[in-house]
């Protein structure tokens, strides 16, 4: 019984240390799913995301002018960084998915030195498929070295999937 009683207080004890490293299920519609070499999952061997459990993550907000809109435009959401660091991501290669099936590849590297986001709000708008969301992959661009092609393209609106190698 005394064994019992210390293995029951350990288990108390250890439970809170043991959840705060796990990724929670997602109650609402899944916006993001996060696959390959991940160290958290929650569905499977995918990490999955909705709304809510992005926007219990930092936000961030750039206003940028990018070429699919006239003018300058408001981006939200979190860094992508922190969504990767959400599920324990390890790798140096992502490849974006979107709904359409537009894929392309982007270094690890670049995505956390350049600080993209999943932007989820557009001009503090919730964004949906039918206006390039619910998540748009943005970059600050209100740095000029980032105003190029690559980045351009990187840019993934209407995105579905992550994969990490």
């Amino acid at each position: 019984m005394r064994i019992r009683s210390i293995l029951l207080g350990l288990s108390l004890t250890l439970l809170p240390l043991l959840s705060a490293h796990a990724l929670e299920k997602p109650r609402g519609e899944v916006l993001l799913t996060v696959s390959g070499t991940l160290g958290v999952t929650n569905d499977g061997e995918k990490a999955v995301f909705d709304r809510a459990m992005l926007e219990k993550l930092p936000q961030y907000k750039y206003t940028v002018v990018v070429p699919w809109f006239s003018g300058p435009q408001v981006f939200e959401g979190p860094l992508l960084a922190d969504v990767l660091a959400a599920a324990k991501a390890k790798g140096s290669q992502l490849t974006f998915k979107a709904l359409n099936d537009y894929m392309i590849g982007m270094p690890l590297e670049d995505a956390k030195a350049n600080a993209a986001i999943l932007a989820m709000k557009h001009n503090g708008e919730v964004m949906t498929p039918r206006n390039k969301g619910p998540l748009f992959v943005m970059f600050p661009f209100e740095r000029a070295e980032l105003r190029k092609s690559e980045f351009y393209q990187r840019c993934v609106w209407q995105l579905a999937s992550i994969d990490v190698k």
